[in-house]
């Protein structure tokens, strides 16, 4: 896998917010509410604020519409949001269009109706392929309609990511080892590998719940690493997975550290220094909309870091960093020199929060 250099590319990301899911999962501490009723006129008008807002002569590059559950969008909210952003920005011929769906949320024609409308790639929040641990993980779906909803988007999309959670409590090895192949028989594009963490304020966290041994998690981590670079779909991230070509363009906006623009409840963006940020709550982001912050040249430069050390196929360059940070970490094998910077180790990404202290200017 060549290594690529950080460098600043011409990338500008516009991120839609949809606030709502139809069951909050345990583990889930994203800004998002149960509702059946949903006011989509609101929301759309709010929608529109935030476009006018922070419309830019800038080139889009991506757009991504995550979640909550983005999926229960109706096709006609989604056919006249893409409108609007049409009318007030500039997309690039090669742009990519995201959305993220829950199994039980979509069918062919919805699926069907999201692509006509210009969606060009789907990420799948499968989570698990066996029905223990789904229900485990509070996901409202079935494995069979996990496979069911990946062979039908097949069908339609050539770019489709999946999301697993994996180190779940007692999870083996062997156990891991045979989900994982068994999501790559379905040979996609790109794969979302994330260990579960017991966040604050989550059901999990609530409840007590323990997730596995970070020894464990460890042993878990490099043998998805193992497995994944054998399939020819190796990380580029530190939980991100994909063939060649098929690295997930709006993320690595943010990882590059490049523009971008949030609209909708809990949405942030950044601008050059300007920091934006949107009310969690839908109604407090109705009633004031967005808050606007402008950072030092510091403050967003360590954003920058946080965001780029966790890519693995790019180096970071050296002249950002604390010099004797740099040392120490080559010393503990996190890191190593290429001609372009340097690029952390496995042994590094396992540590990353500990190389970025390090690291930090």
């Amino acid at each position: 896998m060549g290594i690529k250099k950080q460098t600043p590319e011409k990338r500008m990301g516009l991120y839609i917010h949809w606030p709502y899911c139809i069951h909050k999962c345990p583990y889930c501490d994203f800004a998002s509410t149960v509702c059946q009723n949903v006011d989509e006129t609101a929301l759309y008008e709010g929608y529109c604020r935030d476009i006018k807002l922070f419309t830019t002569s800038q080139t889009l590059t991506s757009i991504f519409f995550g979640g909550g559950t983005p999926s229960l969008m109706s096709i006609k909210l989604c056919e006249k949001l893409l409108n609007q952003i049409h009318k007030n920005f500039h997309l690039s011929s090669q742009i990519e269009i995201s959305l993220e769906a829950n199994p039980d949320t979509v069918d062919k024609n919805k699926l069907k109706a999201f692509h006509q409308l210009g969606i060009n790639r789907l990420s799948i929040g499968v989570q698990a392929l066996n029905d223990t641990d789904l229900h485990f993980l509070g996901r409202t779906h079935s494995c069979q309609t996990a496979i069911n909803c990946i062979q039908t988007a097949q069908q339609l999309f050539k770019n489709i990511n999946i999301d697993l959670i994996y180190a779940r409590p007692r999870q083996s090895l062997k156990n891991w080892e045979q989900e994982l192949l068994f999501a790559l028989s379905f040979e996609l594009p790109h794969y979302s590998l994330y260990q579960l963490t017991i966040e604050e304020n989550t059901l999990f966290c609530q409840k007590g719940q323990q997730a596995a041994s970070s020894f464990q998690a460890a042993r878990l981590y490099q043998l998805t690493d193992e497995i994944m670079s054998k399939a020819k779909c190796p990380a580029y991230e530190v939980s991100n997975y994909s063939k060649k070509g098929f690295q997930c363009q709006h993320n690595l906006t943010y990882w590059l550290g490049n523009d971008y623009i949030g609209i909708g409840p809990a949405a942030h963006g950044r601008l050059g220094l300007m920091a934006t940020q949107n009310p969690p709550s839908v109604k407090q982001w109705l009633q004031n909309g967005s808050s606007q912050e402008k950072l030092t040249t510091d403050q967003r430069n360590l954003e920058k870091l946080l965001m780029g050390l966790r890519l693995r196929d790019r180096s970071y360059p050296i002249h950002n960093l604390n010099p004797i940070g740099v040392e120490k970490a080559l010393q503990r094998k996190w890191l190593i020199k290429t001609k372009e910077g340097v690029l952390p180790t496995q042994k590094g990404t396992l540590m990353l929060n500990q190389l970025i202290l390090l690291l930090a200017p």
